[in-house]
């Protein structure tokens, strides 16, 4: 079957780029989501959307593919191409370009006499077009509803349909749009406006824009959509697991960009996370009455939560640090209480400062801990083994670059 770039299911798709940029980068011989032949083609139709951001290396184990883009140098994530590479019929385009047409007039129409103007006025100017049939155009007429491009309003028995009222002058919003494509979690939406624009916009640049996760926007969607319908979801999650919660929140890293779900397990009432490019699914299950209180519970437990482990919850560890900051250094105390999260910072003396922080894990600390070495006086922890890791990571440190290991 020849090569086609058009998709009809973009979860394999989504497989592909996961298994080239998530999990790491394999070469041909080590994919096992399909065939051979599968990969060849789906690879073919990654690099039509990613062409002149995709690199290779050749080593023993054969060629490997990865994206190679400079956030700063391009105006939109190159990835949003792939959410708009969706297959169609020839009756989808049919029937888009004549609904829109035949909806342009203002006054609404019935499913009827949409079907009686299509066989007038249409079908006669087309050699070959096939007659629709009242069950095919009723979905279509659905699913448009759905998506927002028409609306309904029921008159009696019967519903009229007709193009929504829209008001709205985009080009007003041009920097807005521009903007929200590339900051928003869910930039593809901004993406698809700027389709409507004569060119892409130059006006934004950013040092660090966290593109790899744009496979993971609907699955994002779905949960989104949970947590404001405040339902169970039944999650399915690479490679072959199954796990019923209640999604609660979205948290984004700011140091990789990494999306994560909190979510609750309803039958243990345990918090649990779940990074967002593990899911393959997402399946609506029923509305849940008491959303609000597990919903504070998870505001309580965000109060010892450093990041996305939390450790033995029924016993915090407490962690001390002290800082040495000189009086031209007011950049690192402001540095200090942006990113204490939910740790206190407190001033000892003129030129002293102290963090302190009661956390579920203090080892999930230890990469920030490490930023302000060259500043740290001393640390102390309740879990001493977390202690002994600083002082053995510093004294490995000393053995690579030298000095003195006891100036931390």
């Amino acid at each position: 079957m020849a090569y086609n770039e058009l998709i009809k299911d973009i979860s394999r798709i989504r497989d592909y780029m996961r298994e080239f940029f998530v999990y790491g980068f394999k070469s041909r011989e080590e994919m096992s989501i399909k065939s051979a032949r599968s990969y060849d083609n789906e690879r073919r139709r990654i690099e039509s959307w990613l062409g002149d951001y995709m690199s290779f290396r050749q080593d023993a184990n054969g060629k490997n593919l990865f994206i190679s883009v400079d956030s700063r140098r391009v105006p939109q994530n190159p990835l949003y191409q792939m959410w708009k590479a969706k297959s169609f019929t020839k009756n989808d385009i049919t029937l888009h370009f004549w609904l829109l047409d035949i909806l342009s007039i203002d006054e609404p129409k019935s499913l009827v006499d949409i079907v009686r103007i299509m066989d007038k006025d249409y079908l006669p100017l087309f050699e070959n077009a096939d007659s629709m049939d009242e069950s095919t155009l009723r979905k279509k007429l659905k699913e448009y509803v759905n998506l927002g491009l028409i609306s309904a309003e029921r008159q009696g028995k019967h519903l009229l349909y007709s193009l929504p009222n829209n008001k709205i002058y985009l080009h007003d919003w041009y920097d807005a749009v521009s903007f929200f494509s590339e900051a928003n979690p869910l930039g593809v939406v901004g993406s698809f406006l700027l389709d409507k624009f004569d060119k892409l916009p130059t006006i934004f640049s950013f040092k660090h824009n966290y593109m790899l996760f744009v496979p993971d926007n609907a699955i994002l969607l779905d949960l989104l959509e949970a947590i404001n319908e405040q339902r169970r979801v039944e999650l399915e999650i690479h490679p072959n697991k199954r796990q019923t919660a209640l999604p609660l929140k979205i948290f984004i890293s700011t140091q990789n960009g990494r999306h994560y779900v909190v979510c609750s397990n309803i039958r243990t009432n345990k918090i649990m996370f779940f990074r967002l490019d593990s899911i393959m699914k997402v399946k609506q299950l029923e509305l849940v009455s008491d959303y609000s209180a597990y919903l504070h519970k998870f505001e309580a437990y965000q109060k010892h939560l450093w990041g996305v482990v939390s450790g033995n919850i029924e016993q915090l560890e407490h962690i001390s640090m002290i800082l040495k900051i000189e009086h031209d250094e007011a950049f690192v105390v402001q540095r200090l209480k942006r990113e204490k999260r939910c740790g206190k910072v407190e001033q000892i003396n003129d030129n002293h400062w102290r963090f302190t922080a009661d956390v579920y894990d203090a080892q999930e600390m230890l990469p920030w801990l490490r930023t302000f070495i060259g500043r740290i006086v001393s640390i102390t922890c309740s879990n001493k083994m977390i202690e002994r890791r600083f002082q053995s990571d510093i004294e490995a440190m000393t053995k690579i670059y030298g000095g003195a290991s006891d100036d931390i």
